[in-house]
């Protein structure tokens, strides 16, 4: 059962979502807050804890990208969807920099929100390849300026399987189609992503590809 916690200043949008999104079977809404601050507030609480949160990027108080920040910091395990409009590339980069999974339009079908929990609670990430490659031209990765780009991530000590998993990252696909791809069980897929992680000194899924894009030459 995935627990979720739906933030988000409209009460209308937060009980909407409370609805559509309980209908599926493997979802159970955990609570609702109407800003960031009280988010992590009930996170904190006795039978508070949640999987995966579902968060409106602009919000009085404390929204989405603050939000976003604050409970990573405190629970690094809470996988962040963020709920956004069309035009708000700023908050949404600097919202996936402070660890966000990932975001979501907020006119598309309800089946699409319930498909995107699942996605980053299975430890993928919903980015658009335009935003990842905005968020590349912020992010400074710990590579050697005198190393060819190629050779810069080489240059960690990663296998030729590794790269492989990394570029496929990059491409926005999950672990069960890296798996498909590379004739590796997903198991395998998450114990090499854990090997990457650590070898690149990096937190999560959207920082590999940021990494990835940044040394190609892209952004």
């Amino acid at each position: 059962m995935i627990k979720v916690l739906i933030v988000d200043d409209d009460s209308f949008i937060r009980e909407s979502l409370k609805v559509l999104v309980g209908l599926d079977p493997e979802i159970e809404v955990a609570g609702t807050a109407g800003d960031g601050f009280e988010a992590l507030a009930l996170l904190g609480t006795p039978g508070g804890g949640a999987d995966v949160a579902l968060m409106d990027i602009r919000m009085p108080g404390c929204g989405g990208v603050e939000g976003t920040r604050l409970i990573k910091e405190a629970y690094p395990h809470v996988a962040v969807l963020m709920l956004t409009t069309f035009d708000d590339d700023e908050y949404i980069i600097e919202a996936l920099r402070n660890g966000a999974s990932g975001y979501l339009l907020k006119n598309i079908p309800p089946d699409r929100i319930i498909q995107g929990i699942k996605t980053v609670h299975e430890g993928n990430m919903l980015i658009h390849p335009d935003i990842a490659r905005k968020l590349a031209g912020f992010l400074q990765p710990p590579v050697r300026q005198e190393a060819a780009p190629r050779q810069a991530l080489e240059s960690y000590g990663l296998t030729k399987a590794e790269l492989t998993i990394v570029s496929s990252i990059a491409e926005g696909l999950t672990n069960k189609e890296i798996a498909g791809k590379l004739f590796l069980s997903e198991g395998t897929v998450k114990n090499y992503i854990t090997d990457i992680l650590s070898k690149l000194g990096l937190r999560d899924r959207t920082q590999i590809a940021i990494l990835y894009l940044k040394s190609q030459g892209i952004g």
